[in-house]
């Protein structure tokens, strides 16, 4: 696979009918694509093994689809609102955006930089931050009490539903709830073709266990997850874990590591598997007002669950699975 390059990938796939740019005929829309029949069908069959391995093949697993626009309390108790941003920056001279953590990989757009790894050299703003939630309204009048958001990701619409299925269908911790749906961000610098794009797609599962069994249910899901792109064809001298570093995790994660792939431009995340904690719950139950714990009736104990987090991205998956098979 030395061979292989992100050009010859993207060409292959308009040419055999995979993944289209998007209104290419009006010029295009940046980083935003349409998968043609071929590509349909590959999405579908890897959505098809991600639902068999975690809701057909197990008794400890729900599906939901939850709602790609939720009330905005949703995306201030989850801490969306304050702090989903990244810092931004803007070069004055070729007028392009970065990512002012990642200017490492930035390029300018009139001045290269003279070395790999190099910054560029342009004339730079100071960073500011963008909130990479895409802001809508509902309703005919445009105002501040119309603002809604299209959800970042699918986990919030799963624990704000955690009540729901529990006194519905009668399951308790460890169980999980699981997901397949579209997310949005409004990326500074998407790229690498459909691996980082503003509009893409998840499959998403909330595993709740009692807070003593999170580390255990971690380590199992970190292999469950590795195992599952090598029994589906993806070899292990191209995939790695690599844990996360106590400087990028996020603010509600006491532990998360990445399963990793060989892409042509190096190693790339195609799913992390995060240890939330309560972080989420209590949110949503200090917000709401509702009591999201849980009761157990066999030792009559009562506590809000521990959450462990495995989340895939279906247009990574699609991307790798595509390269394996060229």
């Amino acid at each position: 696979m030395t061979d292989v390059t992100m050009d010859k990938i993207v060409s292959l796939c308009r040419r055999r009918g995979f993944v289209f740019p998007s209104s290419e005929i009006y010029g295009g829309l940046g980083s935003t694509y349409d998968y043609g029949h071929y590509g349909v069908l590959m999405k579908n069959h890897i959505r098809s093994l991600w639902f068999r391995s975690m809701i057909q093949e197990r008794d400890d697993m729900v599906a939901l689809d939850s709602a790609v626009i939720l009330n905005p309390l949703v995306w201030e108790a989850s801490g969306h609102v304050a702090g989903f941003t990244d810092p931004l920056i803007d070069c004055r001279t070729c007028k392009l955006r970065f990512r002012a953590d990642r200017l490492e990989d930035a390029h300018c757009g009139r001045r290269p930089s003279k070395r790999p790894g190099e910054t560029p050299d342009c004339d730079l703003t100071e960073a500011r931050q963008f909130n990479l939630m895409f802001e809508t309204s509902i309703g005919p009048v445009r105002d501040e009490g119309s603002q809604a958001f299209l959800r970042p990701e699918t986990a919030q619409g799963i624990f704000v539903n955690f009540k729901n299925v529990t006194s519905s269908l009668r399951v308790k911790p460890p169980f999980g709830i699981a997901q397949i749906g579209k997310s949005f961000r409004n990326e500074i610098t998407p790229g690498n073709f459909i691996y980082r794009t503003r509009e893409f797609e998840q499959m998403e599962m909330e595993f709740f266990v009692p807070p003593d069994e999170s580390a255990k249910w971690f380590e199992y899901w970190v292999s469950e997850r590795y195992q599952w792109y090598i029994d589906n064809g993806v070899p292990a001298d191209k995939l790695r874990i690599r844990p996360h570093d106590p400087d990028e995790l996020s603010h509600y994660s006491i532990g998360t590591s990445d399963i990793e792939f060989a892409y042509p431009w190096g190693w790339g995340e195609l799913e992390g598997i995060a240890q939330r904690t309560d972080f989420d719950l209590m949110q949503h139950s200090k917000f709401s007002g509702e009591d999201l714990s849980y009761f157990d009736q066999e030792s009559g104990t009562k506590y809000v669950p521990y959450v462990v987090e495995p989340a895939a991205g279906a247009d990574r998956a699609t991307l790798a699975f595509r390269i394996m098979s060229r």
